[in-house]
């Protein structure tokens, strides 16, 4: 029961509309689904060596630095601003964005950059744990596991919405217009991540 009421909001978690899931959907639009949805893993990949962190214990270590979460912190604004120039002087070349950089590298830098995530692993999903119910490594990893799977779901979410935006065949200035919406909102993202508190 404990962990279908973690799971549910593990998923409300994971949906919520952030650079990842942003890039997945984008990734829908320029690289079709199955494509999307196989560099979801890159994001997994990140998201788990947060989880090995916190089982390992350094999760909270981590989240306690302040040195740390500033180095993350800025590091992944860097990225969201390099990730926005690209798309729109991409967009300036008249190149196609499909075929600039690799997906999968993509998610897993922007998730392995995000402090927010780490901050996942250390306080929402330790607040499940119950050391009554038996070890609290083995609880822990397998709450990320769990949470995991919800946001290989979110992810895919995303994926989906793209490659609907995708296949409704978007004219090339609708297409201008929705990369220079997402350099925008990943700029945003940026900003929201430099101004907040480490």
């Amino acid at each position: 029961m404990w962990l279908a009421v973690f799971f549910g909001a593990s998923v409300l978690v994971a949906l919520t509309p952030g650079a990842n899931n942003l890039l997945g959907m984008h990734h829908g639009v320029h690289h079709g689904p199955l494509r999307a949805a196989t560099a979801l893993l890159g994001r997994l990949a990140a998201f788990s060596l947060m989880v090995a962190a916190v089982v390992a214990g350094l999760g909270p270590v981590l989240a306690a630095s302040r040195t740390a979460l500033t180095v993350i912190k800025w590091a992944g604004v860097a990225y969201l601003v390099y990730l926005a120039v690209r798309i729109l002087m991409t967009r300036e070349r008249g190149e196609t964005p499909a075929r600039r950089g690799s997906p999968l590298r993509k998610e897993f830098l922007v998730a392995i950059t995000n402090p927010k995530a780490l901050l996942i692993f250390t306080a929402f999903v330790p607040q499940f744990v119950d050391p009554a119910r038996g070890p609290v490594a083995l609880q822990l990893a397998t709450l990320g596991a769990v949470y995991l799977a919800a946001e290989a779901l979110a992810g895919v979410a995303y994926v989906v919405v793209g490659a609907g935006i995708r296949k409704s065949g978007l004219s090339r200035r609708a297409e201008a217009r929705l990369d220079k919406a997402t350099a925008a909102v990943l700029l945003g993202v940026a900003g929201v991540l430099a101004t907040g508190r480490t």
